[in-house]
């Protein structure tokens, strides 16, 4: 098949800042992209050629979408696969819906993952309170989460014991969930790919993340971890892609736990301990999602620099101590001169309609040739941005 090449039109199913990041990807090597999301403000459709506002079941905007692009992609992995089927009918469509189907249901993921001798934390699907009564005492303590709809922390439960695992169950409407065994937990760590048409792989370097109220915070690549361990982590996420017969950028967390490398989620789409490889790597995980949506070769995922990553979140643009209108404090613009007057700092702020606490609203990364260098900047900035760390 002869790849999509520019001035084509790449359709792109989702607004947030990883479409964003897309479009602008994709505008620099010269194509043209149609955003479909319900959002009038999303920040992808800023930038989109054309942004189509619907819903991702509306028929006459798939049909629009498809009549007017020559391939698509999608930004977050709660797209419905039944969206990406239709689509597919028509024209490209990459990831495919049956492996976003696996990544978007938590007993799909490690159904998957056991199928595969893939390493993974024990777990029951739950469909029932008599699903939790009858579950082995290994799971606990556990962390029970809803099968569908969860990331960032939302939809998950720590329980010590089957009561608890009930009562939260309860909390959760009684939704199919997974209980999964809670690990002894050394760090965490993610690996980022690309996997063309062709099935060639082009791994980033293996990132350790820090996660603060269960939303990434920081990413430090390359991990502090071992060659080895990095390259394992590397070797099992490509042998996740290749048996999903995977398109596209791919996210692939791990949890280290007593220097054993156990799979924690997979997500069909760039991803957030991603957003380094935009400063550090000859190409990024957008451009990548570009060129294997376009049927392109993989371009070099080489980093040139080690880099620490932060999110920043809602939260600092509210002043906690001084009143505001709710209980957040006074909401005003963060002071970006504490980062902007950093030399080898690199800003990001997404363009989201208004700031609310918890919301992603941009990242920075601060590029070093010494990782320890790096690190010492990036949390100097994120303390002097005014970002706390939990008590």
């Amino acid at each position: 098949m002869s790849p999509i090449l520019p001035p084509a039109t790449l359709g792109m199913l989702g607004g947030g800042q990883l479409g964003r990041f897309f479009v602008l990807a994709a505008h620099e090597m010269g194509y043209k992209v149609w955003v479909l999301d319900p959002d009038p403000n999303a920040p992808a459709a800023r930038e989109a050629d054309r942004h189509l506002q619907a819903a991702f079941d509306d028929l006459a905007a798939l049909d629009q979408l498809a009549a007017g692009c020559a391939a698509v992609t999608t930004e977050f992995e709660n797209v419905p696969a039944s969206t990406l089927e239709y689509l597919a009918k028509f024209l490209p469509v990459h990831p495919s819906a049956d492996a976003v189907a696996i990544c978007q249901n938590r007993v799909a993921e490690k159904t998957f993952l056991a199928s595969n001798g893939i390493p993974h934390a024990a777990f029951a699907p739950i469909n029932s309170e008599d699903d939790l009564r009858k579950t082995g005492d290994e799971l606990f303590p556990g962390i029970l989460k809803v099968a569908r709809f969860g990331y960032d922390g939302k939809g998950q439960a720590r329980v010590a014991n089957r009561e608890e695992a009930i009562a939260a169950f309860q909390g959760f409407g009684r939704e199919a969930c997974v209980l999964e065994q809670m690990l002894t937990l050394d760090y965490e760590v993610s690996v980022v790919l690309a996997r063309d048409q062709q099935g060639k792989v082009k791994c980033f370097p293996t990132a350790e993340n820090q996660h603060a109220r269960g939303i990434l915070d920081v990413s430090i690549a390359p991990a502090r971890s071992s060659a080895c361990q990095r390259d394992s982590a590397e070797e099992w996420a490509e042998r996740i892609a290749e048996k999903l017969a995977y398109v596209g950028t791919l996210g692939v967390e791990f949890f280290v736990s007593r220097g054993e490398l156990y799979v924690n989620e997979m997500a069909p789409r760039p991803h957030n301990s991603g957003h380094y490889t935009i400063d550090a790597c000859v190409t990024d995980q957008f451009g990548q999602q570009v060129r294997a949506l376009a049927g392109l070769p993989l371009g070099d995922a080489r980093a040139h620099s080690a880099a620490v990553m932060v999110n920043l979140l809602g939260d600092i643009w509210y002043d906690a101590s001084q009143p505001g209108p709710d209980r957040h404090g006074h909401y005003r613009e963060p002071d970006w001169n504490a980062l902007l007057s950093i030399p080898n700092l690199k800003l990001h702020l997404y363009g989201k309609h208004h700031a609310r606490p918890g919301r992603k609203m941009g990242h920075f990364t601060v590029l070093d040739a010494d990782p320890a260098k790096a690190l010492e900047t990036a949390l100097a900035a994120r303390a002097a941005i005014g970002i706390q760390d939990e008590a």
